[in-house]
């Protein structure tokens, strides 16, 4: 029991790890409180269609339907915290948004999705940071670093990673002529420090350099951009946004951390798979979801089949379905 561990003499020995024990019984504590919250409110549910049914009363038939309505969205979203078991699960997310090979159609498309995240964070009231951006040559961008901060962040986005396809057609072709264009996301748990891992001070190398993306002269003038290199995997984090030089390091350090558990959590992944007889392939190839735009309206999952005509929708960040499918999907299998 993890309450058991908070009464040992030595809980706060250690104080990073005792913290992280304290936030996963307060996370706990308020799961069990909302499901009885849901319990009760069943229970009053049940009451009140009794005494309608009891006293032959249509009157009720109303307040009855909308209140079972509210119970049914309430339980689809506590039936979804169950599936968000994963160790990481309840983590913040770092996403890496990267365009694929076709130059403008795919800057401007991993923009879109960029703005697709953006809007998901925005509608969950998720806090929200661009911590690094790359411009594309025309339009849209070649990359970018998103920190979406939120309980469960990480859980729901998991189910995003991988390539996005977009078929259209093209706002930049003279003819108009349909493209395909392909964008790669990337989604990590954000790291805890200390607790997941640690990295040796000599084995990383921090640079400054002047900021290259918006921000008036005045990241212009100092060497407030951060450029920080991990020397035993060969990983380059930038980031920029910031004026401050130290809050563009923690940014970049943030990532850093990110990219080293991921990299941890590959590993496991991968050795169960061996252990299973299961190959993966990330390849990309292997897009696991479509948007096309033309000749006809549709967003289809190709891991789950779950699919969509409302593809304005999907753009605006009403991905919620999607990710729910992708979670019910994984229901049996070890989560990471």
């Amino acid at each position: 029991m993890l309450e058991e561990k908070t009464l040992a003499p030595d809980f706060w020995s250690d104080p990073v790890k005792a913290q992280a024990t304290m936030r996963q019984i307060v996370s706990l504590r308020e799961t069990v409180a909302k499901w009885r919250d849901l319990t009760r409110k069943a229970a009053d549910l049940e009451d009140l269609i009794n005494a309608a049914l009891a006293e032959n009363d249509t009157s009720l038939k109303s307040d009855i339907e909308n209140e079972l309505h509210k119970l049914s969205v309430h339980f689809d979203e506590m039936e979804k915290q169950l599936m968000l078991n994963g160790p990481y699960d309840s983590r913040n997310a770092i996403l890496a948004i990267h365009a694929g090979a076709g130059g403008t159609e795919s800057q401007d498309w991993a923009q879109m999705l960029m703005r697709m995240f953006l809007r998901w964070a925005e509608r969950h009231r998720f806090e929200a940071d661009i911590l690094d951006t790359s411009p594309g040559d025309e339009a849209g961008i070649k990359s970018a670093t998103i920190e979406i901060r939120g309980n469960f962040a990480y859980g729901n986005l998991k189910s995003e990673h991988g390539v996005h396809r977009l078929v259209r057609l093209s706002p930049f072709d003279a003819d108009h002529a349909r493209h395909t264009s392909f964008a790669l996301v990337e989604v990590m748990p954000e790291a805890e420090e200390k607790i997941d891992l640690q990295i040796a001070s000599e084995d990383i190398r921090i640079d400054t350099f002047r900021s290259s993306g918006p921000g008036g002269q005045h990241m212009q003038k100092t060497s407030s951009a951060v450029r920080i290199t991990h020397i035993p995997t060969g990983i380059v984090v930038t980031c920029q946004s910031e004026r401050s030089q130290h809050q563009n390091k923690e940014s970049a350090l943030k990532v850093l951390y990110a990219r080293l558990l991921e990299i941890e959590i590959e590993k496991q992944r991968t050795e169960r798979a061996k252990i299973k007889g299961k190959r993966i392939d990330a390849g990309w190839g292997n897009q696991i979801r479509s948007y096309v735009l033309h000749p006809y309206k549709m967003v289809k999952d190709h891991r789950t089949e779950y699919e969509t005509s409302d593809t304005t929708a999907v753009l605006d960040g009403y991905i919620d379905e999607f990710i729910t499918a992708y979670l019910r999907s994984r229901v049996g299998e070890e989560n990471d």
